[in-house]
């Protein structure tokens, strides 16, 4: 159901401008509605992260039961691309709440889920075995991890360097499609993991060991996420917290959020490293070869926190009070300048090319494609930290100390 009540708002607050006769009672129904408009803005904010949190929640429970079924009977080819095809659409609701990191809020904070849920990149090698390397991994150790579960997996998460991911999105991925070691080209060549992986007296060892770790992944999955779904559903402690604070606060960390996520985060850590390296290693959905959704779907987020709008996986929109809105009545100029990047990144992060490991490369004509859509994202942020300026706020673009 669309959320009309930014209508009825924006013309509120022009009719009380025209009404104004008095230079000091302009003056303050002006400050009154900016007032007004700010707490419709974080209103409409906390709609819009639940209604993705919620999404998000929804196809990972999806997710779970497809592996549920394929594991119940990994004969079936069926099923094992059922799963992988839910893997794929789950990253679709949770692609665009990367838009709500950096700002402060409980997917970051001290006890946040971020690390358990799209930790990147991840060394293959710390989970399961790979090319060269048949013994490698938790899987392959039934003497040190003599049982897999939940608190195990947890605890083992980035323990002793940053690669060693042992859960989330992309533990997950590297179970379905395994180890991608094949040289880039332009069609996709994701890894070519068989479900004979996890059928016992296959080919391959461990694969009772493989499928309880791929079974518990996707039941951590859901519980971190059901930790977000929490925090900002109607009665949840930090959508209260969030609706108690000053509206400045609240608006400041959106702004830094949008800005960071699309000037330091995508365009930085997420495309110029692997442009710069040319290596598929360094790309966020390697195994799936899913990293141009992953990008389009960041730069949908930053749109969505932008616009006040999100369109949820069942076709319905949250929408309403806007910090485009805001931006735009306080300096039309720098508003439409700003709607217009944002039209422009939206347009160049979807023909950035696919697969995203063969756009990096020399060979695929690509390159510059990718270089543009990483210049104007950085372009945008920029922008982002003027908007703040514009509204008498103190944000930031570049990562957080």
């Amino acid at each position: 159901m669309r959320n009309y009540r930014v209508s009825v708002l924006i013309v509120a607050i022009i009719m009380s401008f025209s009404a104004c006769k008095n230079d000091d009672i302009e003056e303050e129904t002006l400050v009154d509605s900016d007032a007004v408009l700010k707490t419709a803005i974080v209103v409409n904010y906390v709609d819009v992260v639940y209604a993705s949190y919620e999404d998000s929640y929804n196809e990972a429970v999806k997710l779970q039961n497809a592996i549920t079924v394929f594991l119940a009977n990994p004969n079936s080819e069926t099923n094992f691309e059922a799963a992988k095809q839910a893997w794929l659409n789950a990253r679709e609701p949770y692609g665009q709440t990367e838009a709500f990191r950096f700002s402060n809020g409980p997917i970051d904070d001290e006890d946040g889920p971020e690390g358990w849920l799209n930790a990147w990149p991840l060394d293959e090698a710390y989970i399961d075995y790979v090319t060269g390397d048949a013994t490698a991994g938790i899987i392959n150790d039934p003497i040190n991890y003599p049982s897999i579960s939940k608190t195990l997996l947890v605890s083992l998460n980035e323990n002793g360097k940053d690669d060693n991911i042992s859960v989330g999105y992309h533990a997950i991925e590297f179970l379905l499609w395994g180890q991608d070691a094949e040289i880039p080209a332009p069609e996709r060549n994701k890894g070519l993991r068989p479900r004979t992986d996890f059928i016992k007296d296959g080919t391959a060892t461990n694969q009772e060991r493989r499928a309880e770790y791929l079974k518990v992944c996707a039941e951590l999955l859901v519980d971190h996420l059901k930790l977000m779904v929490d925090e900002w559903k109607p009665s949840g402690a930090y959508r209260t917290a969030i609706l108690n604070k000053p509206s400045d606060e609240v608006l400041a960390n959106m702004i830094s959020s949008i800005g960071i996520l699309s000037k330091a985060e995508l365009a930085g850590e997420r495309i110029f490293v692997a442009y710069n390296n040319e290596s598929q290693e360094d790309e966020h959905s390697c195994f799936s070869d899913n990293t141009h959704r992953d990008i389009i779907l960041n730069a949908q987020g930053i749109s969505n926190v932008y616009k006040g709008e999100y369109t949820r996986v069942n076709g319905s929109v949250v929408s309403g009070a806007s910090l485009s809105q805001l931006v735009t009545l306080k300096q039309p100029a720098l508003g439409a300048e700003i709607t217009s990047l944002l039209a422009n990144v939206l347009a160049k992060t979807k023909n950035i090319g696919e697969p995203f490991d063969y756009a990096i490369t020399p060979a695929s004509g690509k390159r510059q494609g990718v270089y543009d859509a990483a210049v104007i994202l950085q372009l945008l942020g920029t922008k982002f930290t003027q908007a703040g300026s514009a509204l008498g706020l103190t944000v930031t673009a570049d990562f957080k100390e």
